[in-house]
């Protein structure tokens, strides 16, 4: 029997703010269009312009066969949890519930316990009927978990992407857990190969209406933005979107880096990107209290021509 159960949560609001908190505010947000959309409308309704620069994109993972195994192993009961960190590897696994003509909440056998570490990545889950077992609280992060983590001699099903950090891995390891770490997907430079690339992402619920789609910038076209003066801040979501900002458009000038998370800060920092904020959770109302965090209380005519 699956682990049909959805919560119903709706997605949180933005943080509250003026309404033209960031009027005149133009923000370069370093995702793609199908990952943005939440934010670009939070942004949106304090006056900002965002603008994005898509730097990574994902592909299918080369082995299959590894993943296709530890996939039905779940499925017939093999593991008392199921460990997933990130809403790319939601995407990954329904693709692969969905070839068995199957969802991935009826694939999950009842005992399945599911632990995740991010609330988009919960709710994305249980906007999909799969309910969430086990999330941090305090820091949203894979230490975050593995503070929250129960001892004892589990069976553990990891999906990660290719670059993912084995620390959530040998931490798991280190608090008794039999830990099965498969490769869900690949990271690659946008765009990726079309015959590989993994689906848009569908968003976890219905979602306020963006309004039009924002301008994606090129990083020759944000990096002439930055000299010019017309980029206030730059979002970036994760420490190798961090490293390819460094390596595309430093130095940043008067445009603020705003961090998701404090691995993605302290990569930052470490490359001598001065970051301005650090969003408190990964949410389009932490990123926007972050952004608003990041600028002067004043933001001055842009001169467009």
């Amino acid at each position: 029997m699956g682990r049909d159960n959805a919560l119903n949560e709706g997605s949180s609001g933005p943080a509250t703010h003026g309404q033209g908190a960031l009027a005149g505010a133009r923000i370069l947000i370093a995702r793609s269009p199908d990952r943005a959309g939440e934010l670009v409308a939070a942004l949106r309704r304090l006056g900002a312009e965002p603008v994005l620069l898509p730097l990574i994109d994902f592909e299918v993972a080369r082995d299959q066969h590894s993943l296709d195994v530890a996939f039905d192993a779940l499925g017939a009961g093999a593991y008392n949890w199921l460990v997933i960190s990130s809403a790319t590897t939601v995407q990954v696994l329904e693709a692969k519930a969905a070839e068995r003509g199957s969802t991935l909440g009826a694939w999950l056998p009842g005992h399945v316990q599911v632990a995740t570490i991010g609330p988009a990545t919960r709710q994305i889950l249980e906007s999909r009927g799969v309910s969430v077992d086990l999330a941090p609280t305090a820091l949203q992060s894979g230490a975050g978990l593995l503070g929250v983590w129960p001892e004892g001699r589990n069976s553990v099903f990891l999906p990660q992407a290719d670059i993912a950090d084995s620390r959530l891995r040998r931490g798991l390891e280190a608090r008794g857990a039999s830990v099965q770490a498969v490769t869900a997907y690949r990271t690659v430079d946008y765009p990726a190969d079309p015959g590989l690339r993994l689906p848009a992402c569908r968003p976890p619920l219905e979602e306020v209406d963006a309004g039009p789609p924002a301008e994606v910038l090129t990083a020759a076209d944000a990096n002439r933005e930055i000299r010019a003066g017309r980029l206030d801040a730059v979002v970036a979501a994760s420490p190798s979107a961090a490293r390819r900002i460094h390596a595309d458009l430093a130095p940043l000038g008067a445009c603020r880096f705003v961090a998701i998370g404090r691995s993605t800060a302290g990569e930052a920092a470490g490359l001598g990107l001065a970051v301005a904020a650090v969003a408190e959770a990964p949410t389009a109302s932490g990123l926007v209290a972050a952004v608003v965090r990041s600028q002067p209380s004043q933001h001055p005519a842009k001169d467009n021509t």
